[in-house]
């Protein structure tokens, strides 16, 4: 969105929330529109992990961005860790610092594992 206006053309089964904190939107998405996945940018805080959670615990798929260049410096985020520990997340994908948008690294749940 720019000054609320959609930039790209996502299709007609996507709302994007606007002008919004991250934590209230995901959590009145989840309460109001039935959501299949939820998409957001940059968790990091306690209140980002614990509406993740809330999303998970209520049936709602999610991808979700964290910054660092590998697993070992997300890791070092407590909420993040607490994520990661709970084995929560299907994958763990990390981007290429080097060439934008390439994947450098895929980890897959397994278990109670990463591989």
């Amino acid at each position: 969105m720019y000054r609320g206006e959609l930039q790209n053309d996502l299709g007609e089964t996507v709302d994007i929330l606007e002008n919004v904190p991250k934590t209230l939107g995901i959590k009145m998405m989840i309460r109001s529109m039935a959501p299949d996945v939820i998409v957001a940018d940059e968790i990091g805080g306690k209140r980002d992990s614990d509406i993740i959670n809330v999303a998970f615990c209520s049936g709602v798929k999610g991808i979700f961005t964290a910054h660092g260049d590998s697993i070992e410096s997300i890791y070092k985020n407590q909420e993040i860790k607490e994520l990661i520990d709970s084995y929560c997340l299907d994958r763990i994908i990390i981007l290429s610092s080097i060439n934008k948008g390439e994947i450098s690294r895929v980890y897959k749940k397994d278990n109670k594992k990463y591989i």
